[in-house]
């Protein structure tokens, strides 16, 4: 709900100096009036997303494998359900900087989010997998800006759509 969420941050701006970043839920009517609402707000930079809900049930026993019924899934699944939600939410609202998180395995992934309007990126599973991934997307991404003869700031938000 985009009022309540403007009043929350709205409050919680009030109440501090730090940054506020938002970490918006994907499992909303509307993401990007909730964006424009806490922008409004204050909000000093925005997450795109959490993760979506979920359940799976082990079939032998017929009760679900998650001891809370149902949780959040993440990782590689997500991206293209993330990336769609990272270019609404770019698309219009400008006003601050965004992360992007969600299924972000290597550097093609991320230069990806940062095409679709991510000002940064964030790592999550790939972490499990891969403790060098840090390290091995930053190298990727600067690999890719010095093939195209690009500056980080070019990349963000440069989706052709014609």
């Amino acid at each position: 709900d985009p009022y309540m969420s403007y009043g929350v941050v709205k409050a919680v701006r009030e109440s501090t100096t730090k940054p506020v970043i938002v970490k918006l839920s994907p499992d909303v009517t509307d993401i990007v009036a909730i964006a424009q609402a806490v922008v409004d707000a204050g909000a000093d930079g925005l997450t795109v997303a959490n993760t979506y809900p979920a359940m799976a049930v082990d079939i032998e026993t017929r009760r679900p494998k998650l001891g809370n019924i149902t949780g959040g899934m993440s990782g590689p699944a997500i991206r293209p359900l993330t990336l769609k939600k990272l270019w609404d939410v770019y698309s219009n609202v400008r006003d601050v900087p965004i992360i992007a998180s969600g299924g972000i395995m290597d550097a093609s992934h991320a230069v990806e989010y940062i095409i679709a309007g991510a000002t940064f990126i964030s790592l999550g599973t790939v972490n499990f997998i891969n403790p060098g991934a840090v390290l091995e997307v930053i190298s990727g991404i600067k690999n890719y800006l010095l093939r195209h003869k690009l500056s980080y700031e070019e990349l963000i938000g440069s989706l052709k759509i014609d």
